[in-house]
């Protein structure tokens, strides 16, 4: 018997009805299912150990969260797209029921991307954290730039002034780092991107440094920072606060069914449909601007 988990978007009344089909369907098949809501990480994370397979019903924000919690555990993630443009996600809300039996009898091929691990000390004890897109150091609640003194593997590379800095993997590279003007790197790389900010004065470039390097930050700002998580956790940081950014000893593993040249095919679709939702949001159909 295999265990099954199924963790949905729980704003979506569509995906909290699927993960009730969806594990209706797997006990069919004889084999255990566990339902719970993707954004409890951390309780998602206890129930992980054991499990075959984690299904993930939301947008990429959502698998990000599910990515953080299967990880330890090494539980392979089926994403179902419930969400606007699904990179990360393997199928459509149509197409999993007929897919379903396929996947949980072992079909497929798993997808193995590097992850992150920030560690840092203050005053309230030591952090370690763990993220599948970027490590991201910026600027706190004032309109002003941020000192950042970078070293990897311990030799200087320079102190950028700007409003933060990127630190991103392969998969994080078509998330903010993109939109920051960085570069757009095949997801099985293990490379680390480094990406600044709205740089001002500084190293304005994109630098990719091997998975083994070892990124030491230290924020320099009297008014503090912030240290974002995948976007979707955020750790106060003060004034001389060090970060070390390494990559993690665990990986995130994606269940696909696609050929692995999929990326490159697919790319420009899902960019073209990025742009439109963009102009949807910019420019409403009724033609009155956002």
């Amino acid at each position: 018997m295999k265990k099954i988990g199924i963790l949905y978007h729980p704003k979506l009344p569509a995906a909290i009805e699927m993960a009730r089909e969806l594990a209706d369907e797997v006990r069919k098949l004889e084999d255990s299912a566990w339902v719970f809501s993707a954004w409890e990480e951390e309780e998602a994370r206890a129930h992980m150990e054991g499990s075959n397979l984690a299904i993930c019903i939301g947008g990429d924000g959502t698998i990000l969260r599910v990515a953080r919690a299967a990880a330890p555990w090494g539980v392979p993630i089926l994403g179902i797209n419930m969400g606007k443009l699904g990179f990360l996600a393997e199928v459509s809300p149509k197409e999993v029921h007929e897919k379903l039996h396929f996947f949980v009898a072992g079909g497929g091929w798993l997808d193995e991307r590097a992850m992150l691990e920030a560690t840092w000390q203050n005053d309230e004890g030591h952090h370690q954290v763990v993220a599948l897109n970027d490590v991201v150091v910026v600027r706190g609640g004032h309109a002003r730039v941020v000192y950042i003194r970078t070293l990897v593997d311990g030799s200087p590379l320079t102190t950028y002034k700007a409003d933060g800095l990127i630190v991103a993997t392969a998969t994080g590279s078509t998330g903010y780092s993109l939109a920051s003007g960085g570069p757009i790197v095949y997801p099985q790389a293990k490379d680390i991107v480094l990406n600044p900010i709205s740089p001002h004065l500084t190293l304005p470039y994109s630098l990719i440094v091997p998975s083994t390097a070892t990124v030491d930050l230290q924020l320099l700002s009297e008014s503090g920072g912030i240290l974002s998580v995948d976007g979707q956790k955020d750790f106060a940081l003060n004034d001389g606060d060090k970060i070390v950014v390494r990559q993690s000893p665990y990986v995130a593993k994606f269940l696909r069914a696609q050929p692995p040249n999929y990326f490159y095919s697919s790319l420009l679709q899902r960019l073209a449909v990025a742009n439109q939702l963009e102009l949807v949001a910019t420019f409403p159909p009724t033609g009155e601007k956002r």
